[in-house]
């Protein structure tokens, strides 16, 4: 018998993105937390301080990173990057987020912008992580993800549909928990 797993989900920290309104998919692209991102990772990382975190999985993207690091003060578990968490790939990079809702418009689960993915593909990518993470057995996790991808978890462990999903929003450093 398999003992039971807790996963962690917390968006990241503000960043200088955010304030700007840009898209951001490229983890080679220099988008960091905000002064204020810093304070709400802190934050968190006080609110979590009890939590026996056995690891702790990031995007590839640098302020999932940064966020994370700063949680992990008070853990010192180990950092584990996964492509299976970056966030949607818009096909947007650096351009505003209403240009990709405009594109996207009413059905951003389904058309996949160019260069971009679907919000329904993004979802089977993110799958794949969850799938992965079920075999760890006994342990409480750590996730520190994007909005989007917090979409996806909270749809997948809630058996929500896709337009309940999309209506789904989650604030900086926001975290919801689930066991498996």
């Amino acid at each position: 018998m398999t003992n039971p797993l807790t996963l962690y989900v917390m968006r990241h920290g503000q960043s200088n993105y955010n304030i700007l309104g840009l898209c951001n998919d490229d983890p080679d692209i220099d988008v960091h937390l905000t002064d204020e991102g810093i304070k709400q990772a802190e934050a968190a990382a006080n609110v979590l301080t009890q939590v026996p975190f056995t690891r702790i999985y990031v995007s590839q993207l640098p302020r999932t990173r940064q966020s994370a690091k700063i949680v992990n003060r008070h853990h010192n578990a180990p950092i584990i990057t996964t492509p299976y968490l970056n966030d949607i790939r818009s096909g947007f990079e650096g351009r505003p987020v209403s240009e990709y809702f405009a594109l996207t418009g009413d059905d951003r689960y389904n058309i996949v912008p160019p260069g971009g993915e679907s919000v329904q593909l993004f979802q089977q990518r993110v799958s794949k992580f969850l799938d992965e993470v079920k075999s760890i057995d006994d342990s409480t996790i750590l996730v520190v993800t994007h909005e989007e991808t917090m979409r996806v978890f909270y749809a997948y462990f809630n058996n929500l549909e896709p337009e309940e999903m999309m209506q789904l929003n989650f604030r900086n450093c926001e975290v919801i928990s689930f066991t498996m």
